[in-house]
């Protein structure tokens, strides 16, 4: 009988528990070294390695980190669900989240009514709420982009709206036309939650996209293209570093 065990095979994807927090192996080429994040979202340890042969190397290095996960995992907000009679924020508004029978709507504050979700009960009301949510949040990022875009002298940009894991948006600028291809118009991506935050956050994630169409780094000129639309943008990105968390964590109960 051999005297020597061989070593642990690790696979990307796989998962283990360190200290009552679930971490997920994550292989990653572009990766330069192994790292580790927490994915808000799901609620766990993300360990990335290079490739699969330093896999290894990852979960040794989650269990170095131990007492640092434990910490940035009590800090992770409770997951939110969603039910009639409960009161969210939209825009920075209070939005009182109602059944009712039909296909629901977003109903805006008037001067006898507050702002309201209205969605069938049962199954169907968080999937209702967060679609309609989704929905406004593709409005408004039109608009602000539309908006921006313009101010900057670009072109309007592509816009699409979905759930990324850690950025509240990313811009792909615009392609000129060359030898055998056509010009492309810039593309950015947001996150639908950033209706969830208060207008002036999401106003300045729009302008900070929209100054990517000029700026794709995030050097001198960028930050002046960003506070020529933005003047007071610190209290913003600020505002997304304390609270982001809590965005990430609605509708996951």
């Amino acid at each position: 009988m051999s005297l020597f065990r061989p070593a642990p095979r690790f696979a990307h994807g796989d998962r283990f528990e360190l200290e009552g927090a679930i971490v997920r192996l994550r292989v990653d080429a572009r990766a330069r070294r192994v790292s580790l994040r927490i994915d808000q979202r799901a609620g766990e340890v993300v360990a990335t390695a290079p490739n699969a042969r330093r896999l290894g190397e990852a979960v040794d290095f989650a269990r170095s980190r131990a007492v640092w996960i434990a910490g940035q995992m009590v800090r992770l907000p409770e997951p939110s669900t969603l039910i009639p009679g409960q009161t969210i924020e939209v825009l920075g508004q209070p939005c009182r989240l109602e059944a009712a029978p039909g296909r629901g709507k977003l109903l805006w504050a008037t001067e006898s009514a507050p702002m309201r979700i209205l969605a069938p009960e049962g199954e169907r009301f968080t999937a209702t709420v967060l679609r309609l949510l989704k929905v406004e949040a593709r409005r408004v990022l039109t608009e602000r982009t539309a908006a921006h875009a313009q101010a900057l002298g670009q072109p309007e940009p592509a816009i699409m709206i979905n759930d990324p894991k850690g950025r509240w948006g990313s811009c792909t600028p615009a392609r000129k036309a060359g030898f055998a291809s056509a010009a492309r118009v810039g593309r950015i991506r947001y996150s639908w939650r950033l209706i969830l935050a208060p207008f002036e956050v999401l106003d300045y994630v729009a302008a900070h996209e929209c100054a990517h169409l000029i700026e794709a780094n995030h050097g001198p000129k960028f930050w002046a293209l960003v506070e020529a639309q933005i003047p007071n943008m610190k209290p913003r990105r600020k505002w997304l570093r304390d609270r982001g968390a809590a965005l990430h964590a609605f509708g996951r109960g």
